[in-house]
C-alpha cells in the first residue's frame, strides 16, 4: 500500500483540493481520508464530491453533511428542517447520487496501521468512542470546567486534554495553523476563509510524531481566495 493522505475541511473548494492533490503527487497506491465538511460555503460542492468520488476517498461525516442529510430526510414531513441561505443553496445544487455518497460517511474511522482515529470535530476525553454523543463528534471545539463538550471557540481545544491511546486527526475548528496536541492534530486551516488547505501525509505504517516540532508530516496549499467571510 502507498501513503495515507488525510485532508482537512474542504468546504467546496475544489480548486484547492486539486492543488493539494497535485502538490503531494497523489498516485494510485495512495489512500485519501477526509475529516468531513466537504461541502457548503465554498464555490463547488458538487465538483468537490466528484473529485472525492473519482479518487475513492474515505470520509467521516461532518456537521454540514449531517445537516444536509437531515434536511433531505425531513422533506415532505410535517417537521421540515430549515436551512440557512448558504446551506440551502448547496442542498438544492446536489443530486441524489451526492446525497447517497454522503449517507455512507461514518461518524469516525480508525486507521490502526497508523494508530489514528479520524473524527470531524473531536471527542470528550475518557469516554469510549462508541459512547460519545454524535453531536460531540461533529460539533465540539472546547471543554467546560466539568469537561463537558462545548461548541464555542476558546483559547485551547479539547485536543489538549485528550490522552489517547489513538492519535485523533480532526477538523471543524478552523485555525490559521494546525492545532497540534500530543495525542491529536487539527488540520482545518480555513481553506474556505482564504487560509490554507492542509493534509497529513503518512508513509505505510508510519505513526504521528508525539512532538509537535517533529510533525513534518503536515503540508498545505494556499487558498486561491476567501470564498466565505466569518
Amino acid at each position: 500500500m502507498g501513503r495515507t493522505i488525510l485532508i482537512g475541511d474542504i468546504h467546496g473548494c475544489r480548486a484547492e483540493l486539486e492543488d493539494l492533490l497535485a502538490y503531494v503527487g497523489l498516485n494510485r497506491d495512495d489512500r485519501v481520508v477526509c475529516v468531513g465538511d466537504l461541502v457548503v460555503r465554498g464555490p463547488e460542492p458538487r465538483g468537490t464530491l466528484a473529485v472525492i468520488r473519482a479518487i475513492g476517498a474515505r470520509v467521516v461525516r461532518g456537521n454540514h453533511e449531517d445537516r444536509l442529510l437531515r434536511w433531505r430526510a425531513a422533506e415532505g414531513t410535517p417537521t421540515p428542517l430549515r436551512l440557512g441561505q448558504t446551506t440551502r443553496r448547496t442542498a438544492l445544487s446536489l443530486k441524489a447520487r451526492d446525497f447517497e455518497l454522503m449517507s455512507t460517511f461514518p461518524l469516525w474511522l480508525d486507521l490502526p496501521e497508523h494508530g489514528i482515529r479520524v473524527v470531524h470535530a473531536g471527542v470528550v476525553p475518557g469516554i469510549a468512542i462508541e459512547d460519545q454523543d454524535r453531536r460531540t463528534l461533529m460539533y465540539v471545539r472546547t471543554l467546560g470546567q466539568r469537561r463537558e463538550p462545548l461548541e464555542a471557540r476558546g483559547p485551547q481545544s479539547w485536543a489538549h486534554s485528550y490522552e489517547g491511546p489513538e492519535h485523533i486527526v480532526f477538523g471543524h475548528n478552523a485555525m490559521p495553523e494546525p492545532d497540534m496536541a500530543e495525542h491529536a492534530t487539527g488540520i482545518d486551516t480555513g481553506a474556505v476563509y482564504g487560509g490554507r488547505l492542509t493534509a497529513m501525509v503518512l508513509r505505510e505504517n508510519e505513526r504521528v510524531p508525539a512532538r509537535a516540532d517533529r510533525r513534518s508530516v503536515l503540508v498545505s496549499v494556499p487558498s486561491r481566495k476567501a470564498y466565505y467571510l466569518r
